[in-house]
């Protein structure tokens, strides 16, 4: 499975973006999707999970209410919608498809593929 993210950019504090993960090369429908991030001298944190079929998702607690995980199987595509961004989302955004749906999906280690990354960047 290759993933490509994009959507990244140079966004003010309180704006929005809309990131998206493009996934082929697999059965995108069975795939547990997330979304983390990086900053330099960081570990990769979790940001937002989805399950195969859309109907579960999980964020971390400081993006609940403002970002928003979403796929669309028929496009093999997975979306994370940020609202109200701030300064400490600044960072790069890695997509990531898990092939089991493990328990541990907070967690980068069972991820099996991941997407390239794309800059986020808010200023204050």
């Amino acid at each position: 499975v290759q993933l490509q993210a994009s959507g990244g950019g140079l966004v003010q504090a309180g704006g929005s973006l809309r990131l998206s993960c493009a996934a082929s090369g697999g059965t995108f429908s069975i795939l547990t999707m997330g979304w983390f991030r990086q900053g330099p001298g960081k570990y990769r944190e979790f940001v937002a999970a989805i399950s195969y079929n859309g109907v579960s998702t999980w964020y971390k607690d400081s993006v609940k209410g403002r970002f928003t995980i979403s796929r669309d199987n028929a496009k093999n595509q997975v979306y994370l919608q940020m609202n109200s961004l701030n300064a400490e989302d600044t960072d790069v955004y890695y997509c990531a498809a898990d092939k089991y749906g493990s328990s541990g999906i907070k967690s980068p280690v069972p991820y099996d593929y991941w997407g390239q990354g794309t800059q986020v960047t808010v200023s204050s």
